[in-house]
């Protein structure tokens, strides 16, 4: 595969961009995703206050601000939401929303955000666009927090999983490639609770139809990755099964 041009968006499908920010200095890579849906536009976990200059000249790049009717949060860690009362007054429209689980909701207040909250779990756990096109949101939780969820595109069957599929390394590429699961192991080992969770979730998204995964850690999955990742994700020990291991 060439090489990417890290330093502007990238187009993943016809309509949907990664617009994150390659710092060549660390080992966790945040990816920031906007999806363009004719007149209006999608924004996926904008990411820190430290990116948001980057994150916010990318998008601009591809469409105007105003564009974008919905930002999700898919938890609340600053590197997924912490910019997200910036990106807000940039957006500047009266009727943004911000989509997220009630258990993050209440906790990303906290950041500043005054657009209305669209509550994923008291909406059927469904968005639809103006299109029609619809957004499902996958509950996913304490992966790694209690109200963690995924973001299903039905149209392109991709998958956005913020945490879910990370991976930590500072060999990092976009696309993952050749020995990917080896910095996904080590990344889920550190942050998710144990592998009985982890394996549950996994046989919930094994029944999918998903062509791609989009992690906000980590590198994008497709074709026969997507059925590698989960099967692997489905045995590994993390968390307290490690703790237990080692007698802590």
């Amino acid at each position: 595969m060439a090489s990417q041009d890290y330093d502007n968006s990238i187009a993943i499908t016809r309509d949907i961009h990664w617009v994150g920010f390659f710092d060549e200095e660390a080992s966790l890579h945040c990816n920031p995703y906007l999806i363009i849906d004719e007149s209006e536009a999608v924004l996926i976990d904008p990411g820190s206050i430290p990116h948001f200059s980057i994150v916010m000249r990318k998008v601009i790049d591809l469409i105007n601000p105003e564009d974008i009717s919905l930002i999700i949060a898919s938890h609340q860690d600053p590197d997924v939401a912490g910019n997200l009362a910036v990106v807000e007054d940039v957006i500047g429209r009266a009727d943004l929303k911000v989509a997220a689980h009630s258990n993050t909701i209440r906790l990303i207040r906290h950041y500043g955000i005054r657009s209305e909250c669209f509550a994923v779990d008291h909406n059927e756990f469904e968005y639809t666009l103006k299109s029609g096109r619809k957004l499902t949101f996958v509950p996913t939780p304490y992966l790694h927090a209690p109200g963690a969820v995924a973001t299903y595109d039905r149209k392109t069957r991709s998958l956005f999983t913020s945490d879910l599929f990370g991976a930590i390394s500072k060999e990092w590429s976009l696309f993952a490639r050749g020995d990917f699961f080896t910095s996904m192991a080590a990344f889920h080992q550190l942050y998710m609770p144990s592998g009985a969770v982890l394996a549950g979730c996994m046989e919930r998204l094994a029944m999918m139809e998903i062509d791609r995964i989009l992690p906000q850690h980590g590198s994008i999955l497709e074709g026969g990755d997507v059925e590698t990742a989960i099967r692997k994700l489905k045995e590994l020990p993390c968390g307290v099964d490690l703790s237990r291991a080692q007698g802590r």
